[in-house]
């Protein structure tokens, strides 16, 4: 069914309005490309949880700027993936400033484990800083 799908693009303003929609087209994409309800759900979740990142630290909340989501089946591992990015446009961070928050000093704080959770969740994932600015997050899960 994966070789059926065709891709998505999303261009959405930065407001948490769009998490209920972003979380369903997720799902539904994911259905789409034959993963079963559980790994559906937490690869949903791990999208949600990206794109909130994105919204509130990569956009400060600013509906002006977008927040871009891009689904496509890919096989360049040799085994078909579903290939999820979401790109913001703010003003970047690196990957080195992200806190364990597994850490003792970090065990209390209230936010901070957004990215640990989506790594959990996918089987790749990868933050790059794109030519045109803000934050690119790629996950990768294995159809």
């Amino acid at each position: 069914m994966a070789g059926a799908f065709q891709g998505v693009h999303l261009e959405l303003h930065s407001t948490v309005d769009v998490l209920e929609e972003v979380q369903q087209i997720a799902e539904d994409v994911c259905r789409q490309v034959g993963l079963d309800e559980e790994t559906s759900h937490w690869t949903s979740m791990a999208v949600r949880e990206t794109v909130v990142n994105a919204i509130t630290h990569g956009n400060k909340n600013n509906p002006e700027k977008l927040v871009i989501i891009d689904f496509h089946v890919n096989s360049d591992h040799g085994k078909p993936s579903l290939v999820v990015t979401v790109r913001d446009q703010g003003e970047g961070f690196k990957s080195a400033d992200i806190v364990d928050p597994l850490a003792p000093e970090n065990i209390l704080n209230t936010s901070g484990r957004g990215i640990f959770l989506v790594r959990q969740f996918m089987d790749e994932v990868s933050i790059q800083r794109p030519t045109q600015g803000g934050t690119q997050v790629r996950m990768l899960k294995h159809l």
